[in-house]
Protein backbone atom coordinates (compact mmCIF):
# COMPACT_ATOMS: atom_id res chain seq x y z
CA UNK A 1 0.00 0.00 0.00
CA UNK A 2 3.15 0.60 0.37
CA UNK A 3 1.55 1.80 1.46
CA UNK A 4 -2.16 3.79 0.90
CA UNK A 5 -5.32 4.98 -0.27
CA UNK A 6 -7.46 8.22 0.32
CA UNK A 7 -11.09 9.58 0.17
CA UNK A 8 -11.95 12.88 -1.41
CA UNK A 9 -14.70 15.16 -2.30
CA UNK A 10 -14.10 17.59 -5.17
CA UNK A 11 -13.45 16.90 -8.71
CA UNK A 12 -10.88 18.93 -11.13
CA UNK A 13 -10.48 17.40 -14.30
CA UNK A 14 -9.20 18.39 -17.25
CA UNK A 15 -9.39 17.25 -20.79
CA UNK A 16 -5.81 15.99 -20.52
CA UNK A 17 -6.67 13.76 -17.45
CA UNK A 18 -9.91 12.07 -18.76
CA UNK A 19 -8.15 11.36 -22.13
CA UNK A 20 -4.45 10.27 -21.17
CA UNK A 21 -3.59 8.62 -24.04
CA UNK A 22 -4.25 11.40 -26.19
CA UNK A 23 -2.81 13.68 -23.51
CA UNK A 24 0.82 11.87 -23.28
CA UNK A 25 0.93 12.34 -27.39
CA UNK A 26 0.07 16.21 -26.77
CA UNK A 27 2.07 16.98 -23.75
CA UNK A 28 5.11 14.35 -23.75
CA UNK A 29 5.82 13.33 -27.40
CA UNK A 30 8.34 11.34 -28.45
CA UNK A 31 10.61 14.78 -29.08
CA UNK A 32 9.98 15.75 -25.32
CA UNK A 33 10.96 13.01 -24.15
CA UNK A 34 13.93 12.54 -26.39
CA UNK A 35 15.04 16.03 -25.03
CA UNK A 36 14.77 15.25 -21.41
CA UNK A 37 16.64 11.74 -21.81
CA UNK A 38 19.46 13.56 -23.47
CA UNK A 39 20.23 15.30 -20.18
CA UNK A 40 21.30 11.98 -19.32
CA UNK A 41 21.83 10.47 -15.78
CA UNK A 42 25.71 10.35 -14.26
CA UNK A 43 26.46 7.43 -12.35
CA UNK A 44 28.29 7.50 -8.97
CA UNK A 45 28.79 5.04 -6.14
CA UNK A 46 25.96 6.09 -3.74
CA UNK A 47 27.11 7.43 -0.95
CA UNK A 48 24.75 5.41 1.89
CA UNK A 49 25.02 1.88 -0.22
CA UNK A 50 28.40 2.30 -1.99
CA UNK A 51 27.77 -1.48 -3.99
CA UNK A 52 24.77 0.60 -6.08
CA UNK A 53 24.98 3.55 -8.36
CA UNK A 54 23.00 6.95 -7.44
CA UNK A 55 21.66 9.01 -9.60
CA UNK A 56 19.22 12.19 -11.12
CA UNK A 57 17.36 12.70 -14.11
CA UNK A 58 16.08 16.36 -14.76
CA UNK A 59 12.22 16.18 -15.46
CA UNK A 60 9.62 18.90 -16.07
CA UNK A 61 7.56 19.54 -13.05
CA UNK A 62 4.40 19.89 -15.47
CA UNK A 63 4.66 17.74 -18.60
CA UNK A 64 2.74 20.16 -21.07
CA UNK A 65 5.43 23.17 -19.83
CA UNK A 66 8.40 21.00 -20.46
CA UNK A 67 10.56 24.37 -20.79
CA UNK A 68 8.77 25.30 -17.43
CA UNK A 69 10.40 24.46 -13.60
CA UNK A 70 12.31 21.55 -13.27
CA UNK A 71 13.32 18.93 -10.48
CA UNK A 72 15.52 16.01 -10.19
CA UNK A 73 14.80 12.56 -10.00
CA UNK A 74 16.68 10.32 -7.61
CA UNK A 75 17.97 6.96 -9.05
CA UNK A 76 19.69 3.89 -7.58
CA UNK A 77 20.94 1.21 -9.78
CA UNK A 78 22.30 -1.98 -9.61
CA UNK A 79 24.07 -3.23 -12.39
CA UNK A 80 23.35 -6.97 -13.99
CA UNK A 81 25.76 -9.45 -11.85
CA UNK A 82 26.57 -11.48 -15.68
CA UNK A 83 27.07 -8.78 -18.32
CA UNK A 84 27.08 -11.52 -20.40
CA UNK A 85 23.60 -12.82 -20.18
CA UNK A 86 21.93 -9.26 -19.32
CA UNK A 87 19.14 -8.39 -21.07
CA UNK A 88 18.18 -4.55 -19.95
CA UNK A 89 17.32 -2.66 -17.36
CA UNK A 90 14.53 -3.19 -15.10
CA UNK A 91 12.76 -0.18 -13.34
CA UNK A 92 11.45 -1.07 -9.77
CA UNK A 93 8.88 0.88 -7.21
CA UNK A 94 8.21 -0.67 -4.09
CA UNK A 95 4.48 1.09 -3.43
CA UNK A 96 3.10 3.40 -0.97
CA UNK A 97 2.76 5.97 -2.36
CA UNK A 98 5.84 7.43 -0.44
CA UNK A 99 7.56 4.27 -1.28
CA UNK A 100 11.68 4.43 -1.99
CA UNK A 101 12.53 2.85 -5.16
CA UNK A 102 16.41 4.19 -4.25
CA UNK A 103 15.83 2.56 -1.06
CA UNK A 104 14.13 -0.58 -2.75
CA UNK A 105 17.20 -0.46 -5.40
CA UNK A 106 19.52 -0.78 -1.90
CA UNK A 107 17.71 -3.73 -0.62
CA UNK A 108 17.02 -5.69 -3.92
CA UNK A 109 19.76 -8.63 -3.63
CA UNK A 110 17.74 -9.44 -0.77
CA UNK A 111 14.44 -9.21 -2.43
CA UNK A 112 15.04 -10.52 -6.19
CA UNK A 113 16.10 -13.89 -7.43
CA UNK A 114 20.03 -14.63 -8.82
CA UNK A 115 18.60 -14.90 -11.79
CA UNK A 116 16.91 -11.78 -12.08
CA UNK A 117 19.91 -9.71 -10.93
CA UNK A 118 22.26 -11.67 -12.95
CA UNK A 119 19.90 -10.48 -16.36
CA UNK A 120 19.11 -6.86 -15.26
CA UNK A 121 20.24 -3.78 -14.16
CA UNK A 122 17.76 -3.00 -11.69
CA UNK A 123 16.98 0.82 -11.45
CA UNK A 124 14.81 2.05 -8.71
CA UNK A 125 13.89 5.69 -8.57
CA UNK A 126 11.88 7.45 -5.87
CA UNK A 127 8.59 9.39 -8.08
CA UNK A 128 8.27 12.77 -7.88
CA UNK A 129 6.94 14.32 -4.71
CA UNK A 130 8.82 11.05 -2.38
CA UNK A 131 11.56 11.06 -0.64
CA UNK A 132 15.09 11.94 -2.13
CA UNK A 133 12.78 13.68 -5.08
CA UNK A 134 11.72 16.38 -4.01
CA UNK A 135 8.78 15.20 -1.10
CA UNK A 136 6.04 16.50 -0.98
CA UNK A 137 6.36 18.78 2.44
CA UNK A 138 3.81 20.55 5.24
CA UNK A 139 4.76 22.66 8.14
CA UNK A 140 4.95 20.62 11.10
CA UNK A 141 3.10 23.05 12.96
CA UNK A 142 0.57 22.93 10.23
CA UNK A 143 0.44 18.65 10.31
CA UNK A 144 0.64 18.21 14.17
CA UNK A 145 -2.66 19.83 14.51
CA UNK A 146 -4.06 16.81 12.55
CA UNK A 147 -7.54 16.18 14.37
CA UNK A 148 -7.90 12.25 15.25
CA UNK A 149 -8.80 9.99 11.96
CA UNK A 150 -12.46 8.72 12.40
CA UNK A 151 -14.92 11.27 12.91
CA UNK A 152 -18.17 11.48 15.43
CA UNK A 153 -19.82 13.94 14.47
CA UNK A 154 -21.04 16.50 11.80
CA UNK A 155 -18.84 18.91 14.00
CA UNK A 156 -16.04 16.51 13.70
CA UNK A 157 -16.63 16.37 9.95
CA UNK A 158 -16.79 20.37 9.59
CA UNK A 159 -13.60 20.56 11.82
CA UNK A 160 -11.81 18.30 9.41
CA UNK A 161 -13.19 20.08 6.02
CA UNK A 162 -11.43 23.16 7.43
CA UNK A 163 -8.08 21.91 8.39
CA UNK A 164 -7.75 19.47 5.25
CA UNK A 165 -8.06 22.90 2.99
CA UNK A 166 -5.87 24.68 5.73
CA UNK A 167 -3.12 21.39 5.48
CA UNK A 168 -3.32 21.69 1.27
CA UNK A 169 -2.50 25.31 1.59
CA UNK A 170 0.32 24.97 3.37
CA UNK A 171 1.53 22.09 1.63
CA UNK A 172 0.99 23.73 -1.41
CA UNK A 173 3.19 27.31 -0.57
CA UNK A 174 6.04 24.63 1.31
CA UNK A 175 6.33 22.42 -1.67
CA UNK A 176 5.92 24.67 -4.69
CA UNK A 177 4.83 23.85 -8.12
CA UNK A 178 5.36 20.42 -8.15
CA UNK A 179 2.52 19.84 -5.67
CA UNK A 180 -0.05 20.02 -8.21
CA UNK A 181 1.83 17.68 -10.41
CA UNK A 182 2.13 14.55 -8.33
CA UNK A 183 -0.22 11.67 -9.51
CA UNK A 184 0.49 8.39 -11.51
CA UNK A 185 0.52 9.87 -14.93
CA UNK A 186 2.87 11.99 -14.14
CA UNK A 187 4.93 9.43 -12.36
CA UNK A 188 4.45 7.08 -15.30
CA UNK A 189 5.61 10.08 -17.89
CA UNK A 190 8.54 10.21 -15.55
CA UNK A 191 9.51 6.25 -16.09
CA UNK A 192 9.26 6.41 -19.59
CA UNK A 193 11.70 9.48 -19.31
CA UNK A 194 14.09 7.26 -17.38
CA UNK A 195 13.58 4.37 -20.22
CA UNK A 196 14.79 6.58 -22.68
CA UNK A 197 18.04 8.06 -20.75
CA UNK A 198 18.87 4.40 -19.81
CA UNK A 199 18.59 3.15 -23.32
CA UNK A 200 16.24 1.31 -23.53
CA UNK A 201 13.83 0.73 -26.62
CA UNK A 202 10.78 -0.45 -24.13
CA UNK A 203 10.55 -0.68 -20.38
CA UNK A 204 10.43 -3.31 -18.31
CA UNK A 205 9.02 -2.82 -14.99
CA UNK A 206 8.38 -4.42 -11.61
CA UNK A 207 5.90 -2.64 -9.08
CA UNK A 208 4.07 -3.61 -5.87
CA UNK A 209 1.00 -2.12 -4.56
CA UNK A 210 0.64 1.55 -5.15
CA UNK A 211 3.37 1.21 -7.66
CA UNK A 212 0.76 -1.09 -10.04
CA UNK A 213 -0.82 2.12 -10.36
CA UNK A 214 1.87 3.75 -11.58
CA UNK A 215 2.48 0.64 -14.12
CA UNK A 216 -1.19 0.50 -15.47
CA UNK A 217 -0.91 4.24 -16.09
CA UNK A 218 2.68 3.68 -18.13
CA UNK A 219 0.48 0.62 -19.89
CA UNK A 220 -2.15 3.39 -20.78
CA UNK A 221 0.18 6.43 -21.95
CA UNK A 222 2.66 4.29 -23.53
CA UNK A 223 1.07 0.78 -24.99
CA UNK A 224 4.04 0.14 -27.18
CA UNK A 225 6.98 0.87 -25.42
CA UNK A 226 5.88 -1.84 -23.12
CA UNK A 227 8.16 -4.79 -23.22
CA UNK A 228 7.04 -6.47 -19.80
CA UNK A 229 4.82 -5.40 -16.67
CA UNK A 230 5.36 -7.84 -13.84
CA UNK A 231 2.41 -5.74 -11.12
CA UNK A 232 2.20 -7.56 -7.96
CA UNK A 233 -0.63 -7.03 -5.34
CA UNK A 234 -2.60 -4.50 -7.70
CA UNK A 235 -4.97 -1.18 -7.04
CA UNK A 236 -8.17 -1.00 -8.98
CA UNK A 237 -8.61 2.38 -10.07
CA UNK A 238 -11.85 2.04 -11.09
CA UNK A 239 -13.34 2.09 -7.34
CA UNK A 240 -15.74 4.15 -6.29
CA UNK A 241 -15.87 5.70 -2.41
CA UNK A 242 -18.22 2.47 -1.14
CA UNK A 243 -16.60 -0.05 -3.00
CA UNK A 244 -13.16 0.73 -2.07
CA UNK A 245 -13.71 1.19 1.52
CA UNK A 246 -15.87 -1.99 1.57
CA UNK A 247 -12.94 -4.02 -0.07
CA UNK A 248 -10.77 -3.14 2.14
CA UNK A 249 -12.92 -3.41 5.38
CA UNK A 250 -13.15 -7.51 4.20
CA UNK A 251 -9.67 -7.95 2.78
CA UNK A 252 -8.16 -6.82 6.05
CA UNK A 253 -11.25 -9.11 8.09
CA UNK A 254 -10.32 -12.00 5.71
CA UNK A 255 -6.55 -11.95 6.61
CA UNK A 256 -7.85 -11.52 10.30
CA UNK A 257 -9.71 -14.61 10.35
CA UNK A 258 -6.80 -16.38 8.58
CA UNK A 259 -4.41 -15.15 11.59
CA UNK A 260 -7.42 -15.93 14.22
CA UNK A 261 -7.32 -19.66 12.34
CA UNK A 262 -3.54 -19.93 12.92
CA UNK A 263 -3.31 -19.17 16.55
CA UNK A 264 -6.13 -21.88 17.43
CA UNK A 265 -4.43 -24.63 15.38
CA UNK A 266 -0.39 -23.71 16.55
CA UNK A 267 0.92 -24.25 19.79
CA UNK A 268 3.35 -21.39 19.25
CA UNK A 269 0.68 -18.77 18.84
CA UNK A 270 2.21 -17.01 21.56
CA UNK A 271 -2.22 -16.37 22.30
CA UNK A 272 -2.99 -20.10 21.58
CA UNK A 273 -5.14 -21.71 24.11
CA UNK A 274 -7.38 -18.45 24.44
CA UNK A 275 -10.46 -16.78 22.99
CA UNK A 276 -8.44 -14.51 20.15
CA UNK A 277 -11.36 -12.55 19.00
CA UNK A 278 -12.28 -11.67 22.91
CA UNK A 279 -8.42 -10.45 23.69
CA UNK A 280 -9.06 -8.17 20.78
CA UNK A 281 -12.03 -6.75 21.69
CA UNK A 282 -10.95 -6.08 24.61
CA UNK A 283 -7.70 -4.03 23.47
CA UNK A 284 -10.09 -2.29 21.86
CA UNK A 285 -12.46 -1.50 24.35
CA UNK A 286 -9.40 -0.33 26.41
CA UNK A 287 -8.19 1.86 23.52
CA UNK A 288 -11.45 3.41 23.68
CA UNK A 289 -11.27 4.30 26.98
CA UNK A 290 -7.58 5.80 26.56
CA UNK A 291 -6.08 3.38 29.01
CA UNK A 292 -3.92 1.42 26.44
CA UNK A 293 -0.80 2.39 26.30
CA UNK A 294 1.92 1.22 23.69
CA UNK A 295 5.20 -0.10 24.64
CA UNK A 296 8.32 2.70 25.08
CA UNK A 297 5.08 5.50 24.58
CA UNK A 298 3.85 6.43 27.69
CA UNK A 299 2.91 9.82 26.99
CA UNK A 300 -0.10 9.33 25.43
CA UNK A 301 -2.43 6.25 25.40
CA UNK A 302 -2.82 3.96 22.03
CA UNK A 303 -6.16 5.19 20.05
CA UNK A 304 -8.33 2.89 18.96
CA UNK A 305 -7.33 3.59 14.79
CA UNK A 306 -2.95 2.55 15.99
CA UNK A 307 -4.96 -0.90 17.55
CA UNK A 308 -6.39 -1.35 14.12
CA UNK A 309 -3.02 -0.95 12.57
CA UNK A 310 -1.58 -3.77 14.58
CA UNK A 311 -4.18 -5.97 12.62
CA UNK A 312 -2.79 -4.64 9.19
CA UNK A 313 0.95 -4.70 9.76
CA UNK A 314 0.63 -7.93 11.12
CA UNK A 315 -0.80 -9.77 8.78
CA UNK A 316 0.96 -8.34 5.70
CA UNK A 317 3.90 -10.26 5.66
CA UNK A 318 2.10 -12.02 7.21
CA UNK A 319 4.02 -11.97 11.06
CA UNK A 320 1.69 -13.78 12.72
CA UNK A 321 3.82 -14.94 15.35
CA UNK A 322 5.24 -11.34 15.96
CA UNK A 323 1.69 -10.41 16.13
CA UNK A 324 0.25 -12.69 18.75
CA UNK A 325 3.31 -11.36 20.60
CA UNK A 326 2.17 -7.76 20.24
CA UNK A 327 -1.29 -8.72 21.42
CA UNK A 328 -0.24 -10.41 24.25
CA UNK A 329 2.18 -7.79 25.02
CA UNK A 330 -0.78 -5.14 24.89
CA UNK A 331 -3.36 -7.28 27.24
CA UNK A 332 -0.38 -7.12 30.16
CA UNK A 333 1.66 -10.19 29.11
CA UNK A 334 6.06 -10.01 28.33
CA UNK A 335 7.33 -7.62 25.71
CA UNK A 336 8.58 -9.48 22.08
CA UNK A 337 12.19 -9.20 21.83
CA UNK A 338 11.74 -6.33 19.51
CA UNK A 339 8.89 -4.26 19.25
CA UNK A 340 7.77 -2.60 16.20
CA UNK A 341 7.34 1.22 16.44
CA UNK A 342 3.97 2.54 17.17
CA UNK A 343 1.86 2.56 13.99
CA UNK A 344 -0.53 4.95 12.74
CA UNK A 345 0.03 8.87 12.05
CA UNK A 346 1.62 10.36 14.82
CA UNK A 347 3.18 14.00 15.36
CA UNK A 348 6.81 14.81 13.82
CA UNK A 349 9.68 16.29 15.13
CA UNK A 350 11.83 19.95 13.23
CA UNK A 351 10.24 21.72 10.66
CA UNK A 352 8.64 19.78 8.49
CA UNK A 353 6.49 16.70 7.75
CA UNK A 354 6.58 14.97 4.46
CA UNK A 355 2.93 13.83 3.27
CA UNK A 356 3.25 11.61 0.02
CA UNK A 357 -1.09 11.60 1.04
CA UNK A 358 -1.20 14.21 -1.93
CA UNK A 359 -0.39 11.42 -4.45
CA UNK A 360 -3.22 9.25 -3.20
CA UNK A 361 -5.61 12.77 -3.56
CA UNK A 362 -5.02 13.30 -6.99
CA UNK A 363 -5.22 9.87 -8.03
CA UNK A 364 -8.59 8.75 -6.25
CA UNK A 365 -11.94 11.13 -6.12
CA UNK A 366 -13.67 9.15 -3.83
CA UNK A 367 -16.51 12.24 -2.46
CA UNK A 368 -18.05 12.32 1.44
CA UNK A 369 -19.82 15.42 1.63
CA UNK A 370 -21.25 15.31 5.08
CA UNK A 371 -21.22 13.43 8.07
CA UNK A 372 -24.30 11.20 7.49
CA UNK A 373 -22.32 9.61 4.24
CA UNK A 374 -19.45 9.30 6.60
CA UNK A 375 -21.03 7.59 9.00
CA UNK A 376 -23.22 5.58 6.59
CA UNK A 377 -19.65 4.64 4.84
CA UNK A 378 -17.96 3.53 8.20
CA UNK A 379 -21.05 1.32 8.92
CA UNK A 380 -21.41 -0.43 5.82
CA UNK A 381 -17.30 -0.97 5.85
CA UNK A 382 -18.40 -2.93 10.04
CA UNK A 383 -20.15 -5.38 8.40
CA UNK A 384 -17.97 -6.35 5.97
CA UNK A 385 -15.62 -6.55 9.39
CA UNK A 386 -17.06 -7.42 12.60
CA UNK A 387 -13.14 -7.41 13.83
CA UNK A 388 -11.35 -5.20 12.17
CA UNK A 389 -14.76 -2.65 11.51
CA UNK A 390 -12.24 -0.73 9.01
CA UNK A 391 -9.31 -0.55 7.09
CA UNK A 392 -6.93 2.00 9.20
CA UNK A 393 -5.28 2.66 5.83
CA UNK A 394 -8.24 4.54 3.96
CA UNK A 395 -9.69 6.12 6.89
CA UNK A 396 -6.35 7.86 7.50
CA UNK A 397 -6.44 9.28 4.86
CA UNK A 398 -9.72 9.93 3.95
CA UNK A 399 -10.30 13.37 6.21
CA UNK A 400 -6.99 14.25 4.63
CA UNK A 401 -8.55 14.44 1.51
CA UNK A 402 -11.34 15.72 1.82
CA UNK A 403 -12.46 18.43 -0.86
CA UNK A 404 -8.56 18.24 -2.62
CA UNK A 405 -8.79 18.22 -6.35
CA UNK A 406 -8.16 14.96 -8.00
CA UNK A 407 -6.18 15.36 -11.62
CA UNK A 408 -6.47 11.60 -12.46
CA UNK A 409 -9.34 10.04 -11.24
CA UNK A 410 -11.12 6.70 -11.71
CA UNK A 411 -11.54 4.74 -15.08
CA UNK A 412 -11.31 1.22 -16.09
CA UNK A 413 -7.44 0.47 -17.32
CA UNK A 414 -7.51 1.28 -21.24
CA UNK A 415 -4.72 -0.52 -22.32
CA UNK A 416 -4.24 -0.91 -26.66
CA UNK A 417 -0.36 -2.59 -26.44
CA UNK A 418 0.43 -6.63 -27.56
CA UNK A 419 2.45 -7.11 -24.60
CA UNK A 420 0.96 -9.09 -21.96
CA UNK A 421 0.81 -7.51 -18.38
CA UNK A 422 1.34 -10.04 -15.65
CA UNK A 423 -0.79 -9.31 -12.68
CA UNK A 424 -0.03 -11.17 -9.14
CA UNK A 425 -2.13 -11.18 -5.86
CA UNK A 426 -2.87 -13.48 -2.97
CA UNK A 427 -6.13 -14.30 -1.59
CA UNK A 428 -5.88 -13.69 1.93
CA UNK A 429 -3.98 -10.08 1.62
CA UNK A 430 -5.10 -6.95 3.76
CA UNK A 431 -3.96 -4.37 1.80
CA UNK A 432 -4.68 -4.82 -1.58
CA UNK A 433 -7.28 -7.45 -1.35
CA UNK A 434 -7.58 -10.33 -3.62
CA UNK A 435 -10.86 -8.75 -5.22
CA UNK A 436 -8.77 -5.89 -6.40
CA UNK A 437 -6.30 -7.65 -8.82
CA UNK A 438 -8.87 -9.88 -9.95
CA UNK A 439 -10.92 -7.01 -10.80
CA UNK A 440 -7.94 -5.69 -13.10
CA UNK A 441 -7.73 -8.82 -14.99
CA UNK A 442 -11.32 -9.05 -15.69
CA UNK A 443 -11.43 -5.48 -16.90
CA UNK A 444 -7.91 -6.12 -19.30
CA UNK A 445 -9.34 -9.46 -20.61
CA UNK A 446 -7.14 -11.18 -22.44
CA UNK A 447 -4.28 -8.81 -22.10
CA UNK A 448 -3.62 -9.73 -18.66
CA UNK A 449 -2.43 -13.39 -17.45
CA UNK A 450 -3.36 -13.37 -13.83
CA UNK A 451 -0.92 -14.99 -11.34
CA UNK A 452 -2.95 -16.32 -7.82
CA UNK A 453 -0.80 -17.56 -4.40
CA UNK A 454 -3.04 -19.38 -2.43
CA UNK A 455 -1.71 -17.99 0.46
CA UNK A 456 -1.49 -14.54 2.65
CA UNK A 457 -0.02 -11.35 3.04
CA UNK A 458 0.82 -8.51 0.80
CA UNK A 459 3.15 -9.17 -2.25
CA UNK A 460 3.54 -12.58 -3.54
CA UNK A 461 6.88 -12.27 -5.12
CA UNK A 462 9.75 -14.22 -3.16
CA UNK A 463 6.44 -15.84 -0.94
CA UNK A 464 7.21 -19.45 -2.79
CA UNK A 465 9.01 -20.87 -5.52
CA UNK A 466 5.36 -20.87 -7.50
CA UNK A 467 4.40 -17.66 -7.02
CA UNK A 468 7.88 -16.26 -8.15
CA UNK A 469 9.26 -18.59 -11.03
CA UNK A 470 6.55 -17.34 -13.18
CA UNK A 471 7.26 -14.01 -12.28
CA UNK A 472 11.01 -14.28 -12.95
CA UNK A 473 9.94 -16.36 -16.22
CA UNK A 474 7.65 -13.74 -17.46
CA UNK A 475 10.26 -10.40 -16.86
CA UNK A 476 13.25 -12.44 -18.63
CA UNK A 477 11.96 -14.62 -21.29
CA UNK A 478 8.36 -12.88 -21.70
CA UNK A 479 6.44 -16.22 -20.98
CA UNK A 480 3.20 -15.80 -19.30
CA UNK A 481 1.74 -18.60 -17.06
CA UNK A 482 -1.48 -20.63 -18.43
CA UNK A 483 -4.34 -19.31 -18.10
CA UNK A 484 -5.91 -19.85 -14.57
CA UNK A 485 -2.24 -21.06 -12.90
CA UNK A 486 -2.81 -20.59 -9.50
CA UNK A 487 -0.30 -21.33 -6.72
CA UNK A 488 -0.21 -23.52 -3.80
CA UNK A 489 1.51 -22.67 -0.41
CA UNK A 490 4.50 -24.70 -0.33
CA UNK A 491 4.22 -25.22 -4.45
CA UNK A 492 7.20 -25.98 -6.03
CA UNK A 493 8.58 -24.71 -9.85
CA UNK A 494 11.94 -26.31 -10.54
CA UNK A 495 14.20 -24.35 -8.59
CA UNK A 496 14.95 -23.85 -4.94
CA UNK A 497 14.58 -19.91 -3.72
CA UNK A 498 15.76 -18.53 -0.65
CA UNK A 499 12.28 -18.25 1.32
CA UNK A 500 12.30 -14.38 2.84
CA UNK A 501 11.64 -13.97 6.42
CA UNK A 502 7.96 -12.75 7.85
CA UNK A 503 7.51 -8.97 7.56
CA UNK A 504 6.56 -6.70 9.75
CA UNK A 505 6.29 -3.23 7.79
CA UNK A 506 6.99 -0.33 9.79
CA UNK A 507 9.78 2.61 9.82
CA UNK A 508 9.54 3.08 5.86
CA UNK A 509 5.76 3.38 5.97
CA UNK A 510 4.48 7.17 6.28
CA UNK A 511 1.45 5.98 8.85
CA UNK A 512 4.10 4.54 11.06
CA UNK A 513 7.02 6.14 12.41
CA UNK A 514 8.71 6.65 15.52
CA UNK A 515 7.29 9.29 17.57
CA UNK A 516 10.40 11.58 17.04
CA UNK A 517 10.80 10.96 13.52
CA UNK A 518 9.70 12.51 10.86
CA UNK A 519 7.09 11.44 8.22
CA UNK A 520 8.80 9.61 5.55
CA UNK A 521 8.34 6.93 2.70
CA UNK A 522 6.17 3.17 1.79
CA UNK A 523 4.33 -0.04 0.57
Amino acid sequence: MRRKFPLFAALFVTVAALLPVSAAGAATGDETTADVAKGGITWAPCAEEPAAECGTLTVPVDWSRPDGPKIDLALARRKATDPAARIGSMLINPGGPGGSGVEFAYGAPGFFTEEIQRRFDLVGFDPRGVGRSHPVICSASVYNQMPYAIMKSQADFDKWTSYSKRLRQDCRARTGPLYDHVDSVNVARDMDAIRAALGEEKLTYYGVSYGTLIGQMYAELFPQRVRALALDSNMDHSLGVKRFLDTEAAGVEDSFDEFVAWCDQEAACALHGQDVRAVWERLLAKARDGKLYYPGVPDRPMTEVQVLWQGVLGTEGPAWQLLSEMLRALDGGPLPEEVPPLPGRQPVTGEVAELPTAILCQDYNLPVHNYREYAALLRSSARQAPDMRLNPMPIEDLPVCLGHPTSNPQHRPRYTGSAPLLLGTSIHDPSTPYAWTTAVARQLGPKAALLTYEGWGHRIYGKDECSTVPIDNYLISLVVPPPGFRCPVGGKAGTTLKRQPEVWPTDRLPWSVPLAAPSRVSG
